[in-house]
This record gives C-alpha cells, structure tokens and sequence, in this order.
C-alpha cells in the first residue's frame, strides 16, 4: 500500500519549477501578432520617409476671366531683321577699282557704291560708236546711189533690176545700221554696269569687298554671311521688324494686327511699342514653331539688325465689354501645376497621401492661370509644381 501511494506521489506535476510559468502560453500565442505589428509600423516608416515632398494649391472656380486691354498673353522669342534687305553685287564680273562706302554709311538710292575697272569696257564703247559712225556713212552712201537709180530709170538709162538692187544695198545698209546701234547701247550699258549704284536707301551693315578684289554677280535669296563675290549689305532700317518663334500650341492666341511690346537684350530697360504683321502659312516641323513677323512702331538708333529679341504679345481692346452676369463659371489652375505626361496635360490629386494623376483639356491661358475644360470641377487639392519624378500613385507628404 505504502508502495502504491509513493508511485502515484512520483507522477504529480511540481508546479513550483521555473518552467511552469502559468503565462508561458498567453505569451507564445501574442508573439505573431506583435510581429506583424512591427512590420506594419516600418512599411508605414519606410513609406513617410520615401514619400516626395510636394506644395499643394486648390482648383479655383472663376466667373471673371475676361482679360483687360493689354494684358501680356504669351512671349516669343526672336531677332530684329530689316524687311528691307540686301546683298548688293555687280551684274558683270570685274575687279574692284574703287569703294565709297563703309559700315555704317547712310545711302540714297541711287548712289553709286563702288566702281570695276573699265577700261576694256570703254575700249568697247568706242568700237562700237565707229561702227555705228560706219554703218550711217554706208546707208548714206546707198541711199544717193539709190536716187541716182530712180533718176536713171525714169529716163530709161537704167533697167528696172540694177534700180532693185540698188534698192537692196539701202535695206542691207539700214539692217547694218541697227545692228551697229545694238552692239553700242549693249556695250555702253556693260560699261555702266561697272559703276555699283545703292538699289535702296539705307545703312551699310557690312562691306564684303576690298579695292583690287574680283567681284562677281551672285544668285538672289543668299546669306549676308556665306555671299561670295559680293560688295556690300545694305539694309533700310526704317523697314525694321521682329522675327519670332511662337510654339504651334500658342499660335491660335495670335493674329494680324495684335498689339505687342518689344525688347532687346541690349537694352533691357526699354520697351518698344510692336504689333503682329504677319504669321507665316507655314511651320517649322524641326521645332514646333511658327514664324511671325513684328513690326516695330517706335523703333530708334539704338536698335541694329541681328539683336536678339523678345516680343511679349498683348490682349487687345474689346470692342464690346462682356456681361458680366452672363459669364459661365470656369476652372482655373496655375500653369505651373500642370505637368505633360505621355504627351497629354496632366494634373496630380493629393488623396490619402498619394498623387492620382488626372489628364486635363486646357483652354487659353491669363496671367500664369489656365482654364481646364474638362477632368476638374474646383475644390480639388492639387500639387502646385509637380516634377518629373512624380508618378500616379506616388506617396507624397505636403509641406508644413
């Protein structure tokens, strides 16, 4: 019996060892659940510290957005030019025996510019002239034969066909003439075309020639720059413009007769008053532009052809004031929160701590503001500058 009780005492459990924590288990089973905690908490850190830092701005709704008179509408960029231009040659090759001009010099039309060598061009003249002084002495000479002939055969001294031939020696002698007259008109012109004379009046912009020089006629249409043979370049700088390169998405906001304002790199403090004259039928495929052509209004001395220009084009007057009350409401967003993906106009959403990208269909643009037609209604938290790493979906953090 006694046996018995110690062998049943052997298999009691000692609940006083270490071992036998009664929280032992409670802890085992919150062990996973902890560990998923902490891995929730570093994705969530990993995600604050690798969002973007962005600045937000709200869409605005707007019933006003008529522009006043004069308000800047888009800028081009451009150089001064003078419509009036050109390279001046001589029409006949030769070497150059005298220059009137340098840069700079003012001319009038008319104005002889430089001059070739003539001499063989004189010596053509005068062999020319006697020709001519020939051929009259000839045709005077036929024409007494031929009334000797007519006085002959009225007496019947004469037959009929030495009168005809007589007759002809007159005709032969009048053809000769003619000739000879050519020949002299042809051969006093080469002669004037030795002396160069100012097609226009205006400005010696560069001489491209120097005494003892041969000079030849150049083709029309060539470069001031690349012109061979060439004497001088001449421009009228009554005649000077602006040529600009507007982008092909902005060309719609401009026409004929548009008021603009003009200004030089050189003299940035000034201001010349412009206006659009024409926009070229054409674009450039090589950039996206179109070239327009800018009249300068109150040009000056101080502006010289070649100098880099910016024509900041204007809102012109409105004949008719809208109704204010009639105006629809319109969306209105910075330019620059509008960014470009995949080749359409892209805006970002700020939700939940993400960017959602939402493509948008712009209108004309006022003052660095810009109408969306269509993909917001106003109200919207946007980012205000959004770079080219932001993504649709990226985590963004606004700033404080």
């Amino acid at each position: 019996m006694t046996d018995l009780k110690g062998e049943l005492a052997s298999l009691k459990i000692d609940r006083t060892r270490s071992g036998a924590s009664p929280w032992r288990w409670p802890l085992l089973l919150l062990l996973p659940v902890v560990a998923v905690l902490l891995v929730l908490y570093g994705l969530r850190a990993r995600q604050a510290f690798s969002a973007i830092e962005v600045e937000t701005t709200t869409v605005a709704v707007s019933r006003n957005v008529e522009a006043s008179a004069g308000t800047p509408i888009l800028t081009a960029s451009g150089y001064v030019v003078a419509r009036r231009k050109a390279v001046v040659s001589a029409k006949i090759q030769g070497r150059l025996s005298a220059l009137r001009v340098e840069e700079g010099s003012v001319v009038r039309e008319g104005e002889t510019l430089a001059r070739l060598e003539s001499i063989d061009y004189e010596a053509a003249v005068a062999r020319a002239r006697a020709a001519v002084q020939r051929s009259e002495a000839d045709l005077n000479e036929f024409k007494r034969q031929l009334r000797l002939a007519d006085e002959m055969t009225k007496q019947k001294i004469m037959a009929d066909d030495q009168r005809e031939a007589a007759a002809s020696r007159v005709k032969i002698a009048e053809a000769q003439l003619a000739q000879s007259s050519a020949d002299l008109s042809f051969a006093e012109a080469q002669l004037q075309n030795t002396v160069i004379r100012a097609p226009f009046s205006g400005v010696v912009v560069k001489k491209m020639a120097e005494v003892g020089e041969s000079v030849a006629p150049i083709p029309p249409g060539v470069n001031i720059s690349t012109s061979s043979g060439a004497i001088v370049a001449l421009a009228d700088l009554e005649t000077l413009e602006v040529e600009a390169d507007v982008a092909e998405a902005n060309v719609a906001k401009v026409g004929s007769g548009q008021p603009a304002e003009v200004t030089v790199e050189a003299i940035p403090d000034r201001r010349y008053k412009a206006v659009l004259r024409q926009v070229i039928p054409t674009a450039d495929r090589t950039k996206a532009t179109v070239m327009v052509k800018v009249t300068i209004l109150d040009k000056d001395k101080d502006l010289k052809p070649e100098m880099s220009a910016k024509v900041t084009f204007l809102e012109p007057e409105k004949k008719e004031k809208p109704d204010a009350a009639a105006a629809q409401p319109v969306v209105l967003v910075p330019r620059a929160a509008v960014a470009t993906r995949d080749g359409k106009p892209t805006v970002f959403l700020v939700r939940e701590g993400k960017a959602q990208a939402r493509v948008v269909v712009l209108g004309t643009e006022r003052q660095g503001q810009v109408i969306v037609q269509d993909g917001l209604a106003g109200g919207e938290t946007i980012v205000a500058k959004p770079g080219d790493e932001l993504k649709d979906g990226s985590p963004v953090r606004v700033k404080g």
